[in-house]
């Protein structure tokens, strides 16, 4: 039994199931429910800006949480080039976990609202959350085996693919979160 709990593999699996249990206390202390407003679960919600976007387990904004564990990878390679992958791994969930707290604040849901052309978004659902920070890890490890070189186009495709399918995507995002631009707003709205 002392092995086990010496065991690296197994410290990595209490520290992520303690990152994901502590994520989902802040989340339903601070108002998240686990479900969409309907208590229905879909497997896919393809409507970017539709009521239940971020209610489900998996919605085209899916694929930007993806491509947050390609940019920890990428980070992580410049400040940690020898980190162990499972250690990577740990910091990657660390850092989505924290993200999905900060992004179902208040300030910045009615930021969203304010700022991009998601105004009906009100957060994500727990288990919403916790699919990205899954999507998120998953990113980090494709990004991980695959190297820079190739993790790179894979972000410049993802990104185009999203541009031209819902009008947004995680640089745009990021760029309406910080520095709002009405021309994209009124791009992203126009139907």
């Amino acid at each position: 039994m002392k092995q086990l709990f010496t065991n690296q593999y197994f410290k990595v699996f209490v520290i992520v199931l303690s990152l994901l249990v502590s994520t989902v206390m802040v989340l339903k202390i601070s108002g998240r429910n686990w479900l969409a407003p309907s208590q229905t679960l879909k497997i896919w919600y393809g409507e970017a800006n539709g009521a239940e976007t971020s209610q489900h387990l998996l919605d085209p904004y899916s694929f930007t949480h993806f491509l947050h564990g390609v940019v920890i990878c990428w980070f992580l390679l410049l400040i940690a080039r020898n980190i162990k992958t499972q250690w990577g791994l740990v910091c990657a969930i660390a850092l989505e976990s924290i993200w999905e707290v900060v992004e179902n604040s208040e300030a910045v849901i009615q930021h969203y609202r304010e700022a991009t052309f998601a105004l009906g978004y009100y957060g994500d659902s727990i288990i919403n959350s916790l699919s990205d920070i899954v999507l998120c890890s998953t990113g980090f490890l494709v990004a991980s085996k695959i190297g820079f070189k190739k993790s790179l186009a894979l972000f410049v495709l993802v990104e185009i693919f999203l541009i031209l399918w819902i009008k947004d995507s995680l640089v745009i995002n990021i760029i309406m979160l910080i520095y709002p631009v009405q021309s994209i707003k009124t791009w992203q709205m126009a139907i």
